[in-house]
């Protein structure tokens, strides 16, 4: 092997390295220790190390002194078993309690490192033990260690049988492992002790030591009773400490006062804390304070390090002395007996050593019966070519490799304890699993020391990985499992906040905001070699004996062993020679098979996970509470009712006192809570804090349940959860003396979306049967949280808002206090920086409510006023009339309310900055004026509609005012189409309304008739304005239908004055040509329609009659002659409109006779606007008035053409005879034939004037 690269530093801690670097996860130390990290690499062709030491207690190696010849190692230095640091803590790195692994020393590690468990090391472990593990082919010697497993670490440790049943004979435990001993393995097991030759090397080792660092080489006599004492205290003195069975039932860490001592209870060992790897802002439980793990759980060793032995990753802790010397950076020194070959086993250990250390020399002393003989220096790459120890370096490769598959393979259960077992002289290895042989015996799980400290672990490196899924969510099974391991691992009653603060982590898993991705639940670390490795081992005495079967310290240990012992085991090495076999073992078991991550995109689903979680948590919480008397008698079996009731019978009072204990549980609380809750929990005790969260998360799971029922329209559902969530709420606050602004805001959302359940509620009436059997229903899940619940809290502060009622406007009311109580929440002092866009939504929501509620009174409003209007029959009329009455208070209430929240909604949406909204509000209170206006119409003597009132005038331009504010909201059609043109339609009909009631109601009695004529076309042109004959919309027909019934109003009026006017020949003239004007747009609009026949036979009709006024005042018959047949050509445009009319009596007669055709003509009808359909009674009303006017002109322009003077020419005379032959066909035609053949007679006669006066082309007058 290469030599390992190395320079010297004296300012660098332990081994001075020039890439040392700080690490800043290391443990906290005292005096000269430190915490960095260091590495070196070392490689041949054979095999390649990389050791990074990533702690050390230890100052700087300092120069070893060279001891004289002849030096007597038998008598002790001054400076014996006192305290150094260069040879650890008290100097116990020889001789003491570290001369033996203690039993959880890889826990103790584990705890210190807790980044490098379950993914990045293969194995933690003693040095001792990986090299005792490494030499199982070339050793004689017994080999016991307990294995567990976390993730694909491996942690090893020393498992003395001896010691183990020693305890057991003088406690009573793991009795059930000494019979299956006995019974399996050695029936006559007996304690043996280890020799006095044994101790004697131990203390001339340590004697040299301690010389090696004095410096002077002197030595002072001690008395031979210091050695005898040391031998006989040697048992007590390297004998491990073993915990006693975990029976401690005392849970509470405040209550807790039992010492910290060597025999370790429940509460002494694993005092309740801050765990140091999880920061608090990772809102995580908090379980252990660094340094009070307990006895036999704390990190002993001089130096840490992380060690790569080919593709093994191993984190060992090593108390080897290190020395510096002069050119030599770091050495280590090994004394020999110079009578004793070095053998394999030693040249194995030595190697070893160095390797993990980054020591690239080893120095020897040679002695003979203590004195020393000579110094010799070895390079570590030579180490395995020396006379009679040489070993092949890959074959120790090959080991490794083995025997880590091995475990690997085997190791597979987290939180079982495995002991790997050879018998002392036997080449079988057996694997026994430890967890599943207690429970065969029936012995309860807590008699296995070993479990609440891999319980301790798994849940530390859960807590350690929550750090890391933040970022990457592929550890979330991994941390799902390693939670679930340890609480099957614990008994509630003796470690409840373990099991709670594990549940809550368990449920801060799913993410309930967001949809999981589809690779959430990766394994722990997918592919590569599941390799396993081993933990700590013996001294070099051990490992010389190893060579001799009769070894004085095994003889508890027989190399026989039961055929049924292999029915027990989980697997056997049959020959350890096959662990020299390259890739022998190979690991085929997948890391984690159940690791996988439950990923569910069912909202529900993850909520109900959630949910089970937190049951469970808050469980361990109530369990270790003690004040049980009390505390409300409730049976968690027993349904809590949630009850409804009919909020239209409840007064005003009660409902005001539940709304505003609504606003005061909704404001941030002030203070810390002093006292103690009602469960009798102390505020600050660590149940105090895993209620809070456990509330939390709760609330928050119950909330996106309710969200998730409110996408899918179940109502009912959505109410029941939002009431859990906000019981859960409430029990937050009572155990809670401060609310977080995160906690505030969050309430903020449930009482939004309780707000937005009530308001589906109320527009939804419909369905409440429904609903109530939805919000009725309780799993048992729930009812068990609301028992937990209750024992904080009676959770009634939100029961207004959520309960079920049956009163529309009760619910709109309380959803709008919801949002009125989510908005105070928003402008509080604690939030009023931070939550600009969730206030904005809650201003919009307010809006929307307040629109809903005046929408509401508004129709309340319009309900009146029709149940106002009732048909009664006078005596003296055959038909029934229409009486209204008087504006009612109840009316005029309904409109101030209505008018109230409109004018509060515009603001909500004002402040927003929200104009489409703001439009919309300001077109609904134009609405409501129209309303009003309505309601105030005049009623005549007769109780027949009456002149047009001054209130409705007021009201209609009210209306009118606020349509033009919703316009210049909106600014441009392109800012909202719909909206504009909505608003747009609004404003168009209310001017329209306006000028139809003033000229059909004229207030004659207050107005002269031109101002009323004035005010008539004004609001009519307005009208027009408005109407939108451009763009291409639903509207477009109805728009066209009203441009040309406005045409036909204004015709019609001008067509009256014109009539009516006497003297001012200028204004009728000018009439005369308003009137025409508009009779031709309406004409040619109606023409487009081509569904409203009858308006356009009507306009036409009216139009001849002005044609023929105009005649009766000429005197010419010239002049009348033109008139007349100006008359006639008029009148024969009218065949437009009877051929529409005929085609419609067609289709209804075709109708009638097929009833399935008439449905679906029915549905296919294209006729969209309110002249759709063809009123018969209207047609029979306008042909009685066509069939006299036709039959009038064409005898009148019969006689004046047979009576002109001038004679005719031939085409006047074809003329006069197709005006008599249509005359002779119109008299001659049966007054009593159906009205089809009646409409094709008049079409027939009209088609015959179109062709013979040429009207087709130049009267029809198309636009």
């Amino acid at each position: 092997m290469s030599s390992m690269s190395a320079s010297t530093g004296d300012g660098e801690p332990c081994i001075p390295l020039d890439n040392a670097k700080e690490e800043v996860s290391g443990p906290t130390c005292t005096g000269d220790n430190s915490k960095h990290e260091s590495a070196i690499c070392s490689g041949s062709s054979e095999i390649k190390s990389r050791a990074v030491v990533k702690y050390c207690a230890a100052p700087p190696p300092t120069s070893y002194a060279l001891l004289q010849e002849k030096t007597d190692l038998k008598l002790p230095p001054a400076n014996w078993l006192r305290e150094n640091p260069q040879l650890g803590t008290a100097g116990t790195t020889i001789l003491g309690s570290s001369s033996k692994s203690k039993p959880f020393s890889s826990f103790g590690m584990a705890y210190e490192f807790i980044d490098c468990i379950g993914d990045d090391v293969d194995v933690v472990s003693d040095s001792e033990n990986i090299k005792k593990l490494l030499k199982i082919p070339y050793s004689k010697s017994h080999l016991s260690m307990a294995v567990h497993r976390v993730g694909r670490t491996l942690l090893l440790d020393e498992l003395d049988i001896q010691e183990l049943f020693m305890r057991s004979s003088q406690t009573g435990d793991w009795t059930w492992l000494k019979e299956f001993y006995q019974r399996l393995i050695d029936q006559k097991w007996q304690r043996k002790k280890k020799s006095k030759e044994h101790w004697y090397q131990k203390a001339i080792l340590s004697k040299f030591l301690y010389y090696s660092i004095n410096g002077n080489g002197a030595a002072e006599p001690q008395s031979d009773g210091l050695n005898e004492g040391e031998e006989e205290s040697g048992a007590e003195e390297f004998s491990s400490s073993w915990p006693t069975a975990f029976t401690s039932t005392t849970s509470n860490a405040e209550e807790s006062e039992a010492p910290k001592q060597e025999s370790v209870t429940v509460d002494s060992s694993f005092a309740l804390g801050q765990v140091t790897s999880v920061p608090k802002e990772q809102n995580l439980p908090t379980i252990f304070n660094e340094g009070e793990n307990g006895q036999g759980l704390r990190n002993d060793f001089v130096r840490n390090i992380m060690w790569t032995f080919e593709d093994i990753h191993m984190l060992v802790g090593s108390n080897m002395p290190i020395f510096g010397g002069g050119r030599y950076p770091a050495v280590s020194l090994r004394l020999r007996d110079n009578n004793k070959p070095i053998n394999i086993l030693t040249g194995i250990d030595y190697w070893l050593d160095n390797l993990m250390c980054n020591v690239p020399e080893l120095v020897m002393c040679f002695h003979v019966n203590g004195i020393v003989q000579k110094y010799e220096m070895i390079k570590t790459e030579d180490i395995p070519h020396l006379e009679n120890s040489t070993f092949s370096t890959r074959v120790v490769k090959d080991i490794a490799q083995n025997v880590l598959s091995f475990l690997k393979s085997n190791c597979t259960k987290e939180g079982h304890t495995y002991w790997l077992f050879k018998a002392s002289g036997s080449d079988i290895v057996k694997l026994y699993d430890l967890t599943t042989l207690c429970e065969e015996a029936e012995e309860e799980k807590y008699q296995n020391p070993f479990t609440l400290p891999v319980a301790v672990l798994l849940y530390k490196v859960a807590s350690n990985l929550m750090l890391k899924a933040r970022q990457n969510r592929k550890h979330y099974g991994t941390i799902r499992t390693l939670l679930l391991n340890c609480v099957k691992l614990l008994d509630q009653d003796r470690h409840p906040q373990i099991i709670a603060s594990a549940h809550y982590m368990l449920s801060e898993l799913f993410q309930l905001d967001e949809p999981l991705e589809e690779d959430g639940g990766e394994s722990l670390r997918a592919g590569g070699s599941e390799d396993s490795y081993s933990d700590e081992d013996r001294e070099e005495e051990e490992e010389e004996e190893d060579l001799t079967e009769d070894s004085d310290d095994n003889g508890s240990y027989s190399n026989c062993s039961s055929p049924q012992d292999d029915s027990k085991a989980v697997a056997v090495i049959r020959s350890v020679g096959e662990l020299s076999v390259p890739e022998k073992y190979r690991s085929t078991h997948q890391i984690r098979p159940s690791c996988a991550f439950p990923v569910s995109q069912d909202k529900e689903e993850r909520c109900r996970l959630v949910l089970s979680y937190v049951l469970k948590g808050l469980k361990a919480v109530d369990g270790s509470i003690k004040k049980e008397s009390d505390l409300p008698a409730a049976d968690p079996n027993t349904p809590i009712p949630l009850k409804y009731e009919d909020r239209s019978a409840t007064g005003a009072c009660a409902t005001e006192k539940g709304i505003s204990l609504l606003l005061e549980r909704a404001g941030p609380l002030q203070g810390d809570q002093k006292h103690t809750t009602r469960s009798g929990m102390i505020p600050g005790s660590w149940q105090h804090h895993m209620k809070l969260k456990l509330f939390f998360k709760a609330s928050k799971a119950y909330y996106v349940l309710s969200d998730a029922a409110t996408n899918l329209l179940k109502y009912g559902r959505a109410l029941r959860y939002i009431k859990l969530s906000l019981q859960c709420y409430d029990a937050y606050c009572s155990v809670s003396g401060t609310l977080h602004p995160h906690v505030l805001v969050f309430h903020s959302q449930c009482l939004s979306l309780c707000g937005d359940i009530q308001l589906m509620l109320a527009q939804n009436a419909n369905n409440r049967a429904a609903y109530l059997e939805e919000y009725s229903y309780q799993t048992k899940e729930d009812q068990e949280i609301l028992h937990s619940l209750h024992r904080e809290s009676s959770c009634q502060a939100f029961s207004m808002a959520t309960d079920l009622a049956m009163d529309p406007e009760y619910q709109l009311f309380v959803s709008s206090k919801c949002y009125e109580a989510a908005y105070e929440l928003l402008v509080s002092e604690p939030l009023k920086d931070l939550t600009s866009d969730q206030l904005s939504q809650v201003l919009k929501r307010l809006g929307n409510i307040r629109n809903e509620m005046g929408v509401y009174y508004m129709n309340q409003a319009a309900a009146m006023q029709a149940e106002k209007e009732v048909y009664h029959q006078p005596f003296y009329s055959p038909v029934p009339l229409l009486v209204k009455k008087s504006v009612s208070a109840a009316e005029q209430e309904m409109w101030k309310k209505s008018f109230g929240f409109f004018e509060k909604g515009m603001k909500d949406f004002e402040a927003i900055g929200d104009s489409t909204n703001t439009a919309l509000l300001l077109c609904n209170t134009g609405r409501l004026m129209r309303i009003c206006a309505q309601a105030h119409c005049n009623l005549s003597g007769d109780e027949s509609r009456g002149e047009f009132s001054p209130e409705e005038a007021l009201y209609y331009n009210k209306a009118i005012d606020y349509y033009l504010q919703a316009m210049k909201a909106l600014a441009s059609r392109e800012k909202h189409s719909a909206v504009w043109d909505s608003v747009n339609w609004e404003l168009s009909t209310t001017y329209f309304t306006l000028a139809t009631l003033l000229q059909d109601y004229a207030p004659v009695s207050r107005k002269a008739q031109e101002q009323i004529e004035r005010e008539v076309t004004e609001a009519m042109m307005k009208s027009l304005k408005y109407c939108d004959l451009q763009t291409d919309s639903a509207r477009q027909p109805l728009y066209q239908y009203r441009a040309a019934t406005i045409h036909h109003r204004l015709a019609s009026m001008y067509h009256s004055c014109f009539r009516n006017q006497v003297g001012d020949e200028h204004l009728r003239k000018q009439h005369r040509s308003l009137a025409e004007l508009h009779y031709s747009k309406a004409v040619s609009l109606f023409l487009s329609l081509k569904d409203a026949p009858c308006e356009l036979l009507r306009t036409l009709l009216e139009r001849v009659a002005f044609a023929e006024f105009t005649m009766a005042g000429q005197n010419s018959s010239t002049a009348k002659l033109k008139s007349l047949t100006g008359a006639i050509e008029i009148m024969t445009e009218t065949r437009h409109a009877f051929q529409l009319i005929h085609k419609e009596l067609q289709e209804e007669q075709t109708e009638l006779n097929e009833p399935d055709a008439a449905e679906s003509a029915e549905s296919s009808d294209v006729a969209n606007g309110p002249m759709a359909g063809l009123n018969l009674q209207e047609v029979m009303k306008l042909i009685g008035v066509f069939e006299p006017s036709f039959s009038f002109l064409l005898l009148q322009v019969i006689k004046l053409m047979t009576t002109a003077k001038r004679k005719p020419s031939n085409k006047d005379e074809e003329l006069l005879k197709t005006y008599k032959n249509v005359y002779s066909k119109l008299l001659r035609a049966e007054k009593n034939a159906p009205l089809v053949s009646r409409v094709e007679l008049y079409v027939e006669l009209l088609q015959q004037l179109t062709q013979r006066t040429g009207s087709d082309d130049t009267g029809t007058r198309k636009p």
